[in-house]
């Protein structure tokens, strides 16, 4: 019996949700972080992407920096340099100044 054997690529996992996802909805699961690029109706099967570079919703008057680690603030719905309570989502990509709404986010988890 092999010790792996391969399912896939791993830019998106399967994902049921209980209750309907809409696209660009971020999805926590335990640590791993997830996008729905497309809506998932609730208890269909569906695709959450964990790797990949998005935009993120993040707070005003805050700002990051290119290398970065950002976390996923799951209450708030933003992404934090917080990383208590919070969970990883990867690296800032692009510099966001304190009066943006998002930041680029490669996922990284």
């Amino acid at each position: 019996m092999p010790q792996a054997t391969f399912v896939q690529v791993g830019q998106a996992i399967d994902y049921t949700p209980g209750s309907a996802v809409a696209a660009g909805d971020v999805v926590v699961q335990g640590d791993l972080v997830g996008v729905a690029k497309l809506p998932i109706a609730a208890n269909k099967l569906g695709a959450l992407h964990v790797d990949g570079v998005f935009d993120f919703a993040k707070a005003n008057g805050v700002s990051f920096t290119v290398g970065q680690i950002l976390y996923w603030d799951d209450t708030a719905n933003q992404a934090t340099t917080t990383s208590a309570g919070n969970k990883q989502i990867g690296k800032c990509v692009r510099a966001a100044g304190t009066s943006d709404t998002t930041v680029r986010i490669r996922m990284s988890q």
